[in-house]
This record gives structure tokens, C-alpha cells and sequence, in this order.
């Protein structure tokens, strides 16, 4: 078991800010002899990309919902047309050979749970004796975390999460059987293997316009929302923007559970919500009501027959290995003061609620790694890590 005083979750956009920012407020990485404070980033994927390198290949950088720069180095120029998940994933290799990031991978965390104050007590056999309902017998509640991954243990004062939503699809629970293939957004390779076929799109957001475009080209399709889509004329970003990051932090701070940043701001006027509109497919029909082995139940009560089920759904964060934690409000979010999680300042939580977008992940990452530098390096803190006593 290694000890650390940060672990940095994910390395995507907010965990390579994140990272980066550490760096810079005088992290060490945790291999470094001597090195305190030190960090280290954990990160489930076999290599550099983060969500990215999963992305269907005909997402191409021209269609990207942009991309802003990691901080400290921008990106170099990438052609429109390349695949975002070749190019992204590129960039963020660069990026991390560039800053000697402590990364490791395929690391996998399972659960972060509160062991307070007291080191994790070993059974004969060596295994951690730490109980499913929360820190050790007469620990403090604000002091070590176990952070626990498919390759070892590790101990750490605090924790920036920055997993994001890639492993989290949300897909609609609809009654009956459905004989045909579904697939959710994060499956979707490219549109030739619904050529002919009839395809149900179900989704609101950019990727199911994205893919309603795509894939009509090829196939006929039949879109479906639970709500009727917002398309803004004109997106104002000083006005707009600011009002929807307003509402987002909001929301977040009250608890309620984080949405996407695109049920706030509606859908805008894209290239490919043009092109879908002016071949007459971007039509919109209420959600369906039920699944038939051949198809779909419309809200009229009609069957529309179909070959396919396209879950444009959107995802959720991935915090899953946070639930020891009990970090969740009865609203059922988990209250947020900026990156920082309500009931303990030993969490962050970045590529979440406002900080969902680029830009949003970058300054996440700098305001977490600010306030954990603040919190670890404070005289009291330090008087602790060193074991002195308090001034008199």
C-alpha cells in the first residue's frame, strides 16, 4: 500500500488539469524520493485520451463541441477532418510526456472509503480490515482516505475525482421485448451497419442530433424525445453562458443531482442540425411507450416497425466508488461549495455539474489543486504531518 497526499482520479481534461495545477503548487509525484506533498493520477484506461479514445471514428474535430486548450500547452494544429479519437488522445499523450505526469495505468478504483485517522489494521493474511459501514472504530472522520483499485491500495489525505460520465450510460427503463439491436451512444462505431434499416434515435441532446444526421444518410429514421427540443436561434456565450453556469452551480450547490450542461442551454443551430433540417429528418416525435419484438409503440398507440434502437441518452458521472463515503443530500446530489463537496473538503469533485464542458474541467482543476494546497500546506496541517504540538 502506497501513501500519498492527494489521488487524482481519471486523467481525461479535469484529471490532467488537475494534475498539471498540482504540479505547479508544488506536488511532487509520489515516486520522487522524499517527495511531500506528493500526488498521483489513477487512471482506468489502457492508454492517454481519457473518454475520447472511445468516441465513434466519424466524430471528426470539425464537429467537436470544443475542445479548449490544456493548461500550459495548446493544442498543436490538428486537421478538421481527423478523428477526434485519434487527435484528442494524441494531444493528451504530448501532454502528459510533457509535464512527466505520474500516471498509471489500467488502474481501476473500486471504493474510497474514511479510515480517519488511524492506519487500516492487516489480517493474518495481509488483507485490509476496514468495514463496509464507514471509517475504523474511534477514527477521526477527517482523516485518511483508502482509495482501492484492482492493483493495490493506496492511503491519501484527500481525493480529486475527475472519472466524468463516458462509463455511466443512462438508458431509459420502457416496458416490453425488443427483438431487434440496441445500442447506446458509447457503442456506436459508424453508420454504415444500419444501411437499409430502420432506426429508432431516442435523445435530446447534440449526440443524437449528431448521429440522426449521420445515420439518415444511410437508413430511415424515426427520432424520439421525451420532450419537445429547444434550438436557439442565436447563443449568446456572455449572456447565455453565464447564465446557464449560474443555474448549474445553483443546482449543484443545492444538492440536486447534476444534468447535462445541454438541458440548460437548449440546442443550437449547427452545421449538422442545418443539414438534418433541411433534408426534412430532423422530425421529432414524443417518446414511444413501449417495445414490441418488431418494433416500437408510439404515444398514439400505433406500432412503428424498426430495426434498430439507437439510446441517445445521455450519461451520468461515474461516482460509484464514492458511495462509502454517503456524500449524497437527501435531494439526491451531493452538495457542492465550487469543486469541493459540501460535507467534506477532503473530496473534489472536478469534470462535474458547471465544470462538465473544457474550459469548465481546466479551471475545475485549478481551483481543486488551489484549495488542497491550502488545506495540506496550512501551519496546522503541517504541524500534524510533522507531528509538532500546537503553539501555546
Amino acid at each position: 500500500m502506497e501513501r500519498v497526499t492527494v489521488v487524482v482520479i481519471g486523467a481525461g481534461q479535469a484529471g490532467l488539469s488537475a494534475a498539471y495545477h498540482l504540479r505547479r503548487r508544488g506536488f511532487a509525484a509520489y515516486s520522487e524520493p522524499g517527495a511531500a506533498p506528493s500526488f498521483v493520477v489513477l487512471d482506468a484506461d489502457a492508454a492517454p485520451g481519457g473518454a475520447w479514445q472511445h468516441r465513434w471514428a466519424s466524430l471528426r474535430m470539425a464537429t467537436v463541441n470544443g475542445i479548449f486548450d490544456l493548461p500550459g500547452m495548446p493544442k498543436p494544429g490538428i486537421d478538421p477532418e481527423e478523428s477526434s479519437s485519434a487527435a484528442i488522445p494524441r494531444y493528451f499523450a504530448e501532454y502528459e510526456r510533457e509535464f512527466a505526469l505520474p500516471i498509471l495505468r489500467p488502474v481501476r478504483v473500486t471504493s474510497v472509503r474514511d479510515v480517519g485517522g488511524s492506519l487500516p489494521v492487516a489480517s493474518d493474511d495481509g488483507s485490509l480490515l476496514v468495514g463496509d459501514d464507514g471509517p475504523l472504530p474511534g477514527s477521526s472522520d477527517r482523516g485518511s482516505l483508502l482509495v482501492s483499485t484492482d492493483h493495490g491500495d493506496w492511503l491519501a489525505d484527500a481525493v480529486i475525482n475527475a472519472t466524468g460520465t463516458w462509463t455511466n450510460p443512462v438508458r431509459p427503463e420502457i416496458p416490453g421485448t425488443f427483438a431487434g439491436r440496441q445500442l447506446h451512444t458509447r457503442d456506436y462505431a459508424d453508420a454504415s451497419a444500419f444501411a437499409g434499416q430502420r432506426v429508432a434515435i431516442v435523445g435530446g441532446g447534440i449526440s443524437a442530433v449528431q448521429l440522426l444526421e449521420e445515420i439518415s444518410r444511410v437508413a430511415t429514421t424515426f427520432w424520439y424525445t421525451r420532450r419537445e427540443p429547444v434550438f436557439l436561434d442565436e447563443w449568446r456565450p456572455e449572456q447565455e453562458g453565464r447564465s446557464t453556469i449560474a443555474k448549474v452551480i445553483a443546482d449543484v450547490e443545492a444538492g440536486l443531482p447534476s444534468r447535462s450542461v445541454v438541458s440548460y442551454t437548449g440546442l443550437g443551430w449547427t452545421d449538422y442540425a442545418r443539414a438534418a433540417r433541411d433534408r426534412g429528418v430532423l422530425v421529432r416525435r414524443p417518446m414511444f411507450t413501449a417495445l414490441t419484438p418488431a418494433g416500437v409503440v408510439e404515444a398514439d398507440g400505433s406500432v412503428t416497425e424498426v430495426d434498430a434502437i439507437l439510446w441517445a441518452t445521455g450519461f451520468r458521472a461515474e461516482l460509484a466508488h464514492l458511495e462509502p463515503l454517503q456524500l449524497r443530500g437527501p435531494l439526491g446530489g451531493i452538495p457542492m461549495i465550487g469543486t469541493q463537496v459540501a460535507t467534506d473538503p477532503r473530496i473534489h469533485l472536478i469534470g462535474y455539474g458547471p465544470s462538465q464542458s473544457t474550459v469548465g474541467a481546466n479551471r475545475a482543476g485549478r481551483e481543486a489543486a488551489a484549495a488542497l494546497r491550502r488545506r495540506v500546506l496550512s501551519p496546522g496541517r503541517l504541524r500534524e504531518r510533522l507531528g509538532d504540538p500546537a503553539p501555546a
